[in-house]
């Protein structure tokens, strides 16, 4: 697991989530988690929890911003953290339906994280009408990024109903608070460490310019594909207009295998059918709204991680995004994924991840007035409608406490005049569509997760078509192909006149080549004779099969 230190400075892509947060738009994610059997108490949950921070101490971490702009803020630990602060208990009133528990993870996702403070915090609902509870979480975009987010679950969640003995890590103690003399002397130092880091550039330029052209080249191609992006702004839709803070939640739950059964019918992947059944939805919901949808292709802002394997415990972002189209002018399901899938397809050969991750590079060098402006620019309406992002779950069972988890939803942040974020995730062959609206631009949210449904089932019945087709053309093939083996199959018991015939018309011609073979035998002494027959073997026809 990467170290998460005292005095570590955010990277460029976490400082820009800072820059771009707004009072109407709040860049922090998270999850609701349904829980089965009895609810726990506060102090027993609370104890859960603290017993695995040292796992993660970026929890127990604040901001520390330097003065005069020197440099990217950085994570400190908090001297006063308290736990109590960030774990919260309610309940739900009676009956405790669903519709209250969505309405008070809108409340709770409504609020900013309070930046003095560790930017974490996490509710335990009770009052369900099952008898369960809920956990609803909420993390700063900054601190972790929703690919890592799987593993950090690791704090909470276990593979096995009973946990394993809580280590003895001994009491923490923080570090000490720098000073804002310190802050600013680390801003200088990393200022005057640039040159040495760009001077390690040039040297590999030098060790292997192959390479690095090549990467270069990539890489200019990449921010070409983006500043043309840049230029064919995404089209003007009901999804994105001006926004305030409160937020409303709604999500729909599928199974995973109806998006396999129509990747493995209708071929591509499984996130090319979620894309497919997105637009789907979206093309109905958008002409439930009077929009008219011909030609009408909406932009999605797709996360992608550039993550590498020994980096999936860290904290923090390491991701890029891609833009795919949403063809919502598709009406007919088959025609839609394929054009995803084709559409998909360029993009992940595009070099867009990776102009992405250029920049978020060059930000590293960036003052942080140009970095927010930035930041700005990366999530401008001109570049995208809304985020849409699938997140691989465990396909397996997992405990909190002994609890089994039953279902969670993922929820994603919604960026200024975008009205939308759809976030889905798999789970124990689940695949829940978590959708975060604006609470004035969404008050329909329900009938957009019915279109979903709509667009899977359309979908499903399109590959059971493709699947029967399939089947029949087999059955058809395998039909053909009797007869014509039992035409080329003797009857038995019966012996084949053609073939009878032939093999004594064979021994016939046999018999006359060897009596002519005997006679030049004998008058050329039998070597040219040999010769001769051997000569005439090789220039024998072969049959060729014509299957």
């Amino acid at each position: 697991m990467a170290q998460q230190r005292h005095r570590d400075r955010l990277s460029a892509v976490d400082a820009s989530f800072l820059h771009q947060e707004r009072r109407a738009s709040h860049m922090h994610v998270g999850a609701i988690v349904l829980m089965e059997g009895p609810v726990p108490t506060r102090e027993e949950f609370t104890r859960h929890i603290e017993s695995r921070l040292d796992l993660v101490p970026r929890y127990r971490q604040k901001l520390a911003f330097p003065r005069f702009e020197m440099g990217r803020p950085f994570w400190i630990d908090d001297p006063r953290f308290n736990i109590d602060y960030h774990v919260r208990h309610t309940a739900l009133p009676a009956p405790g339906s669903m519709e209250q528990l969505r309405g008070i993870a809108g409340r709770i996702f409504s609020q900013r994280l309070d930046r003095s403070k560790p930017l974490w915090e996490i509710w335990l609902v009770q009052g369900l009408a099952d008898g369960g509870f809920a956990l609803v979480s909420k993390t700063h975009h900054a601190l972790v990024d929703g690919i890592s987010g799987v593993d950090i679950a690791t704090v909470l969640f276990d593979l096995a109903p009973t946990p394993p003995p809580p280590a003895d890590n001994g009491q923490w103690k923080p570090e000490q608070e720098p000073s804002q003399a310190e802050l600013v002397a680390e801003g200088i130092k990393a200022a005057v460490r640039a040159p040495s880091r760009l001077a390690g550039e040039a040297a590999k330029v030098v060790r292997d310019p192959g390479a690095t052209l090549d990467r270069a080249r990539g890489a200019i191609e990449g921010v070409g594909e983006i500043a043309w992006a840049g230029l064919n702004p995404a089209p003007d839709v009901p999804l994105n207009v001006p926004i305030g803070p409160h937020r409303r939640i709604f999500w729909h739950q599928s199974e995973l295998a109806d998006f396999k059964a129509v990747k493995d019918a209708l071929g591509g992947t499984v996130n090319d059918a979620f894309l497919t059944v997105v637009a789907g939805g979206l093309g109905r919901w958008l002409r439930s709204r009077g929009v008219r949808t011909e030609g009408l292709e909406l932009r999605a802002l797709v996360p992608v991680s550039i993550r590498s394997k020994d980096e999936h415990h860290a904290l923090g972002n390491r991701i890029a995004a891609v833009r795919g189209p949403l063809p919502v002018y598709a009406k007919d399901p088959v025609d839609r994924l394929r054009i995803v899938r084709e559409s998909m397809a360029d993009v992940k050969e595009s070099k867009q991840a990776l102009g992405a991750e250029v920049i978020s590079g060059l930000e590293d060098f960036a003052p942080p007035t140009l970095l927010a402006q930035a930041s700005r620019l990366n999530f401008s309406t001109r570049l995208f409608n809304l985020i849409v992002t699938n997140v691989p779950g465990p396909q397996f069972p997992l405990y909190m406490m002994g609890r089994e988890m039953q279902e969670i939803v993922p929820v994603a942040f919604l960026p200024e005049n975008h009205g939308l974020a759809i976030a889905a995730m798999s789970y124990n062959g689940k695949l829940d569509f978590g959708l975060l609206g604006d609470y004035d631009a969404m008050p329909d949210r329900e009938r957009l997760a019915d279109y979903f449904g709509e667009s899977l089932e359309e979908l499903l019945t399109a590959a059971k078509k493709g699947r029967a087709k399939g089947g029949t053309k087999a059955r058809s093939k395998a039909a053909q192909a009797k007869p014509k083996a039992a035409a080329s199959k003797p009857k038995s018991g019966t012996k084949p006149k053609a073939k009878a015939a032939s093999a004594k018309a064979g021994a016939r011609s046999n018999a006359g080549a060897k009596g002519a073979a005997s006679k030049a035998a004998a008058s050329n002494g039998g070597k040219p004779a040999k010769r001769q027959a051997m000569r005439g073997k090789a220039k024998r026809p072969r049959l060729i099969d014509s299957d």
